[in-house]
């Protein structure tokens, strides 16, 4: 009687074990399938969002906190853009303008803009665009700076490692945000939802176009160095002249002073000529004219006196020769 009772705890403690275990085991089972039934419907209800008209716009607000960002790309050398200006004066412009074509050509660059002109005195200045590589930059500047005398230079240099790094970045992402638009209109079934996304895709296509004209435009302008070059010919010198006159000097010197005599003389009787001949013809008039008809005056009477008349000056007697002195005598 003993031994069977005291076989039943054990049967009977096993028994409890077995059922907790099938109990531990039928929780677990229960929420597996809860999980997965719960993973499913968030993952049929991000589709939904993402089939839907506005489904574009939360894809690409998604992608950015995504993990499928791309990273920025690292650069082994800073990204610059070189410029420089040079003024230099030559004897003949068009020999130095083909020299530095020459060497632009011969360092893999090529010619841009070029502008000729002439100044009042005849001087010609040439104004031309080289574009170099930045490898042969500073061996193209010195090879310009002596073709002649150099008369100004200005050299810039402006890092732009950080706008071209933001620059390729916003490329690789906005071409996954295109991507994935695609991706979603092969997905789209209504016609509102094709609509709305081709306009979604023709928008960041156009930012992507945009981006991709900048990253070009940042590319040749590190890639090439601008280097804007001015010639101009140099002024002759007049040559210097014997300071000691000759008498050949002598000789055209006093020849140029009758001759400069001459004309001022003739200047001088032009303009008195006209005066002179008015005064003539006066001085005509009043002897032919005027004169002879003015009245005569009458002869004037003798003083006299208390005593009587005054005697009048009489003419002195002719000088008589020595010989009518004799025969009066």
């Amino acid at each position: 009687m003993r031994a069977r009772r005291s076989v039943r705890p054990v049967q009977a403690l096993a028994g409890l074990l077995l059922a907790a275990a099938l109990a531990l085991t039928g929780c677990s089972s229960a929420s597996d399938s809860g999980s997965s039934a719960s993973d499913k419907g968030a993952a049929a209800r991000g589709d939904a969002k993402a089939a839907a008209p506005g489904g574009a716009k939360d894809a690409g607000g998604a992608e950015a906190t995504s993990g499928t960002r791309p990273r920025a790309p690292k650069l082994t050398a800073s990204s610059i853009i070189r410029t420089a200006s040079l003024t230099v004066q030559v004897k003949d412009v068009p020999k130095a303008l083909d020299r530095a074509r020459t060497t632009t050509e011969s360092a893999g660059g090529y010619v841009g803009d070029e502008t000729t002109s002439r100044d009042p005195e005849g001087r010609e200045h040439t104004r031309v665009v080289l574009r170099v590589p930045v490898d042969r930059y500073d061996q193209v500047l010195a090879d310009l700076q002596g073709t002649g005398k150099l008369i100004d230079r200005t050299a810039k240099a402006e890092d732009v490692t950080d706008q071209v790094v933001d620059v390729d970045s916003r490329v690789k992402s906005q071409r996954v945000s295109v991507a994935r638009v695609r991706e979603l209109m092969d997905r789209a079934t209504r016609l509102s939802d094709v609509v709305a996304l081709e306009g979604e895709l023709s928008s960041r296509e156009a930012d992507l176009e945009a981006l991709l004209a900048q990253q070009a435009s940042l590319k040749d302008r590190t890639s090439m160095a601008t280097i804007t070059l001015s010639l101009s010919e140099t002024p002759v010198k007049a040559a210097a002249k014997d300071d000691d006159p000759g008498f050949l000097d002598a000789l055209a010197g006093g020849w140029h002073a009758f001759v400069t005599m001459l004309r001022w003389l003739a200047v001088a009787f032009g303009a008195v000529l006209p005066f002179a001949a008015v005064a003539v013809l006066l001085a005509l008039a009043w002897l032919r004219l005027v004169r002879p008809r003015l009245p005569h005056r009458p002869a004037t009477a003798p003083t006299t006196s208390a005593l009587g008349p005054l005697p009048t000056t009489r003419p002195a007697p002719e000088a008589t020769s020595p010989r009518e002195e004799g025969r009066q005598d």
